[in-house]
């Protein structure tokens, strides 16, 4: 009987194991079948075309320069992917009430297809369902999709841009590593530190209350934290620096180390906890001190646990995202100064999800951000198994 119950054991652990993974697997396929739309979806507006004239030799047109155009910051063909085309661009955004003056809805794509053929600089943004038919001298931009290189290369995040949303998210990518690297430098020495009072410095007593109420701290639900830092930490955060907002990088970088101290220094301190009664007594009679003793053999030896904590608070910064939220000011510009407002990835799939309408360019979007952000936690999380896995001894 107690054979049985025990292989009865084995054999739910392991259904467990193998359900838990098949789960993972199948929301790492989702995420990036989601995602996977975004690279063959129109540049421009669901339910609009672009249509140059027939004379016209471009092929292409990024979404930035589709904005500039409209916005007048490029006026000649040869400023873009067309550059011998030496033409003045006249932007045109179909007008449906001026046309209902002038003519009948169903002439609409013929003088649409005339007034396309008539200038030769034109760029049309008009509705599908009037673009020309078998019109001569017009050209539509059948392929003028999302490319790689205009999404994780572009400069600005506007996904309600019109005529063509902007969808860049080199200013998120820059503002969560900004952020998160920020939060490493602060959160690491202070970690180790107190990891080595509690490991090496600390009495028995006071490390058996400390312990504990450390390891709670990574119990609190980050919105807490995020309450903290809007009420407490970005007014002094305005006033010391003089700021017009408080809501910066460098206020979400320091709560976020708040946030990664626990991991660090649990981890650090269990690494330097294992490192054998031997070495210590061994490097004390060799007439080492205390402290020579701490940073010449405890250190060196549980470098790897040191380096996995570290590489593990990393991983709990870049991946939050309340926090973010509350109080870095999600201002998604590129950053050039810890003391600007910046915009993180997991902030801003939270904001804007539940907005974006499902299977749409921005909801694709959001789903390649998540494939981004997966991409960048599973390096650190392999990071993290690679160098707690090296030999304790390495450092010695």
């Amino acid at each position: 009987m107690k054979k049985f119950i025990e292989k009865l054991i084995e054999k739910v652990f392991a259904v467990s194991g193998l359900v838990t993974t098949v789960v993972i697997l199948l929301i790492v396929v989702f995420l990036f079948k989601e995602g996977s739309g975004l690279f063959s979806s129109p540049t421009v507006e669901k339910g609009y075309a672009l249509c140059v004239n027939a004379a016209n030799p471009v092929k292409h047109i990024s979404s930035s320069d589709i904005k500039k155009i409209f916005n007048e910051a490029i006026i000649n063909w040869s400023e873009t992917e067309a550059r011998e085309f030496n033409e003045k661009i006249i932007p045109y955004h179909f007008e449906g009430r001026k046309f209902k003056r002038l003519y009948k809805e169903e002439e609409f794509a013929e003088k649409l297809g005339e007034k396309i053929a008539q200038e030769r600089g034109i760029l049309a943004f008009i509705p599908e369902e009037y673009l020309p038919k078998n019109a001569k001298g017009v050209k539509i931009l059948s392929g003028n999709t999302v490319i790689p290189k205009d999404f994780f290369m572009g400069k600005e995040w506007i996904p309600t841009a019109t005529p063509a949303p902007q969808f860049g998210v080199l200013p998120l990518i820059l503002g969560t590593l900004l952020v998160s690297l920020v939060a490493i430098l602060i959160a690491t020495p202070l970690g180790i530190g107190v990891a080595i009072y509690l490991s090496e410095l600390a009495q028995s007593r006071i490390r058996d209350i400390l312990k504990p109420a450390i390891e709670l701290l990574a119990g609190i639900p980050s919105v807490v934290y995020g309450f903290f830092g809007l009420v407490v930490l970005v007014p002094i955060v305005q006033k010391t620096f003089n700021l017009n907002v408080g809501e910066t990088a460098f206020t979400g970088s320091i709560i976020l180390a708040i946030m990664a101290l626990p991991t660090i220094i649990t981890v650090a301190e269990d690494a330097m906890r294992s490192t054998p009664r031997a070495m210590r007594e061994a490097s004390l009679a060799l007439g080492a001190t205390h402290w020579q003793t701490i940073y010449k053999v405890i250190i060196p030896y549980a470098i790897s646990g040191i380096s996995a904590a570290i590489v593990m608070g990393i991983g709990r910064a870049i991946g939050e995202t309340m926090v973010a939220l509350m109080v870095t000011g999600n201002a998604a510009i590129i950053p050039t100064s810890l003391f600007e407002p910046v915009r993180t990835i997991p902030a801003t799939i939270a904001a804007e999800l539940g907005e974006a309408p499902h299977g749409g360019v921005h909801y694709q979007a959001l789903f390649v951000l998540g494939c981004v952000l997966f991409i960048i936690t599973l390096a650190i999380s392999i990071t993290a198994e690679l160098i707690s896995k090296r030999q304790h001894n390495k450092g010695l």
